[in-house]
């Protein structure tokens, strides 16, 4: 019963985090996206404190400095990922945020010094195909060929700096998760994201880059509630609590769908759709994404 209930927290979890990409980019007509961020994750914050409180009066140096790094690499993936909503589609956004699965074992290689395996090199290949086809706007082969790659825009190279960032993030989890406690470090790393936001939103300001845009408006409202309350402490806490109880390949698996939880939402929120030459994008990247997860835990199981 156990793992069933583990199972369903897991793609509740998917369904919330696929929802994310519509709904931020709604509300980015009525505020602007580094203030956005920084709302969102200093509320998030406030409503963690209370659960960590006593653990951070206790909290060290090395434990606040791996934070802070987890912080800072979390910022800077969410702040390319809502800037290149501006200017690109959720669906887009979706898939390109979802590639930084395959991206971890590259940096593992850099970083923690694991060799890629050659499943992790053929998945690499699949997700690069699949971000052609998805930046290709043609509707029959002639159309595909002539305009290959044609779409990839300013909002695809953010989210696809965005992929990276998080794939970062990720690696330096399993580093410091295994000195550290965990929960500080995430309170820090909310809170260092929200005041990533704001500081970010002046100094574009004050460049003259960006004017700091705010509506009180249902979309912004909606958006900053659901992403702070459900994507980052809810979603946080099932997978804190759910995951252990769900095998890595199975729970590898859920988590791939995200994308195309994103896709479904961004068509019947947003109304957008996806070219014929996208959806095989779309289905490229997944597999890739599929490929790395079973086979990368299907390998530590035999170990």
């Amino acid at each position: 019963m156990k793992k069933y209930l583990g199972e369903g927290a897991l793609l509740l979890n998917t369904l919330i985090w696929g929802g994310t990409f519509a709904l931020v980019k709604n509300a980015l007509t009525d505020i602007s996206p580094l203030l956005f961020l920084g709302i969102r994750f200093i509320i998030a914050a406030m409503l963690l404190y209370p659960f960590v409180h006593l653990t951070l009066k206790k909290i060290d140096k090395k434990t606040f400095i791996a934070g802070s790094v987890l912080g800072i690499f979390y910022f800077l993936g969410f702040a390319t990922q809502t800037v290149g909503l501006n200017f690109t589609t959720a669906t887009k956004s979706g898939f390109i945020t979802g590639t930084f699965v395959v991206i971890i074992p590259i940096l593992q290689t850099i970083i923690e010094r694991r060799k890629p395996k050659w499943y992790n090199i053929v998945s690499i290949f699949f997700v690069m195909i699949g971000l052609i086809f998805l930046s290709s706007t043609g509707e029959n082969l002639f159309q595909f060929i002539n305009e290959l790659g044609s779409d990839f825009n300013l909002g695809d190279f953010l989210t696809l700096l965005c992929a990276i960032l998080f794939a970062f993030q990720v690696v330096y989890v399993d580093v410091f998760t295994k000195k550290y406690d965990y929960m500080p470090m995430v309170f820090i790393q909310l809170l260092i994201t929200g005041l990533g936001g704001f500081i970010g939103a002046i100094v574009l300001s004050t460049l003259g880059l960006e004017i700091i845009r705010f509506s009180l408006k249902t979309n912004v409202v909606f958006a900053l509630i659901y992403t702070s309350v459900f994507a980052s402490i809810i979603a946080t806490i099932l997978q804190l609590k759910y995951q252990k109880v769900v095998t890595p390949t199975k729970a590898g698996i859920i988590y791939s769908f995200e994308p195309i939880m994103a896709a479904v939402l961004a068509f019947f929120i947003l109304g957008e759709k996806i070219s014929k030459f996208g959806m095989f994008g779309g289905v490229f990247i997944v597999f890739g994404l599929l490929l790395s997860e079973i086979l990368e835990n299907k390998n530590e199981q035999t170990q």
